[in-house]
């Protein structure tokens, strides 16, 4: 792709995700105009709103991919692994909130992940329980209860007593670690 037609469609996903979480149903023509482009440009790129959606989620997928490398699932101490990958969705959840909720399973209403980031999510929940920090086995289950408990904190609202101090961003993040560890069967206090 040349360099121009890829600076137009990274517009074209940046102007979606803000048009679309303001508006989920908003059209590809106010997404061409947040953009700044014409709307044959982003038919061209997009050939129907659902490829644009789907481009959405791949591109949620690779940043999450970024943020369990970042997060060094593969070898840092597993815990403190746990806390900069919620460090990181936290952040996606708020520059991908379009994107995490329409790639939301109905059923689960947890976001739709590759297989690659649902494996590097299994990995790190195996070696939390490898190291003790949790009991439950199955990485996979585990997943499921991050994602739901993920769902749950980030739906409240920022003076809720759960969150102390209260506006701090930093207890979203440890509220939702202490949760997962206590339902996975872990020792919250350690």
């Amino acid at each position: 792709m040349r360099a121009d037609a890829e600076r137009s469609t990274a517009r074209i996903l940046e102007a979606a995700e803000a048009v679309l979480a303001d508006d989920p149903n908003a059209s590809l023509e106010r997404v061409a105009d947040a953009a700044g482009l014409a709307r044959a440009t982003v038919h061209r790129r997009f050939s129907s709103r659902q490829a644009l959606v789907e481009a959405l989620t791949q591109q949620l997928n690779e940043r999450y991919l970024q943020g369990l490398k970042q997060a060094r699932v593969e070898t840092a101490p597993p815990l403190v692994a746990l806390h900069r990958l919620t460090e990181t969705v936290f952040e996606l959840k708020v520059s991908h909130r379009f994107a995490m909720n329409a790639s939301a399973d109905p059923v689960t209403l947890c976001p739709s992940l590759s297989p690659e980031v649902t494996a590097g999510l299994e990995l790190l929940f195996g070696r939390l329980r490898s190291a003790g920090v949790i009991t439950a086995d199955g990485p996979a289950w585990c997943v499921r209860v991050f994602l739901a408990l993920l769902m749950e904190v980030d739906k409240l609202p920022s003076d809720a007593p759960d969150l102390i101090p209260a506006g701090d961003p930093g207890a979203r993040i440890d509220l939702l670690v202490r949760s997962v560890i206590g339902a996975l069967g872990g020792d919250v206090r350690a």
